[in-house]
């Protein structure tokens, strides 16, 4: 029996911190999720080699160290209630043991384990009914067995691909000679009109919430996402087919937390799945300001079990990715950025890396407009105008 003398607390109170987050990675991912976090009222820990990498500015403490090293991520567990991460590179062995031991982890480790090698979870896809591209395993990088497929082919390195790394398009026989040089995987090249993404979110019990359809855009030289348009521009029938396909992608997975699914709207109208990110995407930034419930601030519900946040799209907007300007190292150096914050609608995130390097990713910029074509003009404007280099010439 209760003592009656002693105040239960009400079910509907909430103690302050909510829970104490651990995220695996102090990148600008981890960044943004914890600017949504600490709106709401978590404790964040974050683990990354680097003092002062972009998370470790705002996140109640780091624990410094590798994304590798065992004794550090079980440190930071020790201090968390759940485990997440902003990068899909990190020591699987340690989580799993830490899994087995009842600690929380979301995504699971064994969602990122499939994810962690792309043959794997292009496996798991296709034989749980998802459309993919199709697709084998090469354990050696031969002619004979590259060449098995017919070209042109897609070669993705198995493991440790990233922002256009590990991807290889082989054409014809004489681009063989420029083949990965470690285990991978073959694909068809896709004939495809659009690159589309979605941001699914998915909680422990079940529960989902699906962002809109958008279209990506990439930067032929880098293989970087350039623009995210948002919604794509395709019919309605489209964009429910593109819509349950990822709803279907995650669950296969049983993925708990926040997912990019990256997609191929072939010119047969198909929709296939390309890969799938278990941390909140690039195509996913413009959330920030286009919907009612940003994707970082729906990965702190999904892991924490709290309600999910609406997805739906309050204005049309671009993204710009803002990469490191060629010939340029150094300490960062942003030119143009007075007259590219005069464009009405024009949102800009600085990422707070001490370092810029051609092609890194710096910063973005996010246009919100009444119509999608004026947002992009503007956002072609803000091209010529806002670049990022370093203090140092290459």
């Amino acid at each position: 029996m209760k003592n009656p003398k002693i105040k239960q607390k009400p079910k509907n109170q909430t103690l302050y911190p909510i829970k104490r987050i651990g995220i695996i990675g102090g990148g600008q991912l981890a960044k943004m999720s914890i600017l949504a976090a600490k709106n709401m009222g978590f404790f964040i820990t974050v683990l990354d080699s680097t003092p002062e990498c972009p998370a470790a500015q705002i996140a109640d403490q780091q624990i410094i160290g590798s994304l590798y090293d065992p004794e550090k991520i079980r440190a930071l567990a020790k201090v968390s209630d759940v485990l997440t991460y902003d990068i899909e590179h990190i020591d699987i062995q340690t989580l799993n043991r830490l899994h087995d031991d009842g600690y929380t982890i979301y995504p699971q480790p064994a969602v990122l384990e499939i994810i962690q090698d792309k043959f794997k979870q292009k496996q798991k896809l296709a034989n749980n009914g998802i459309p993919v591209p199709h697709f084998q395993a090469i354990e050696e990088s031969k002619p004979d067995s590259l060449a098995s497929m017919g070209f042109p082919i897609v070669q993705k390195a198995r493991h440790g691909g990233y922002d256009g790394k590990g991807v290889m398009v082989l054409k014809n026989q004489a681009d063989l000679a420029f083949a990965l040089k470690t285990p991978s995987m073959i694909e068809e090249l896709i004939d495809f009109t659009k690159e589309l993404a979605i941001i699914i979110a998915r909680k422990p019990d079940g529960e989902m919430a699906c962002y809109p359809v958008v279209e990506m855009v990439f930067d032929d030289q880098t293989n970087i996402c350039d623009i995210v348009a948002a919604p794509a521009q395709i019919d309605t029938a489209t964009a429910e087919q593109a819509r349950q396909v990822a709803l279907d992608a995650v669950e296969a997975l049983g993925g708990i937390g926040i997912f990019g699914v990256e997609m191929f709207l072939t010119r047969t109208g198909e929709i296939l799945v390309n890969e799938i990110a278990p941390r909140p995407h690039n195509s996913g930034h413009y959330t920030i300001e286009a919907c009612m419930t940003s994707q970082f601030e729906q990965l702190i519900r999904a892991i924490s079990g709290l309600p999910l946040g609406e997805t739906q799209l309050l204005k049309p907007a671009v993204m710009l990715n803002l990469l490191g300007e060629a010939g340029y190292t150094g300490e960062p150096v942003i030119e143009g950025l007075a007259e590219a914050l005069s464009i009405a609608g024009l949102s800009f995130h600085f990422y707070d890396k001490a370092i810029t390097k051609p092609a890194r990713k710096m910063g973005h910029i996010t246009i919100l407009d009444n119509h999608l074509d004026k947002a992009m003009a503007k956002l072609q404007k803000v091209k010529t105008i806002l670049k990022i280099k370093g203090k140092e010439r290459i």
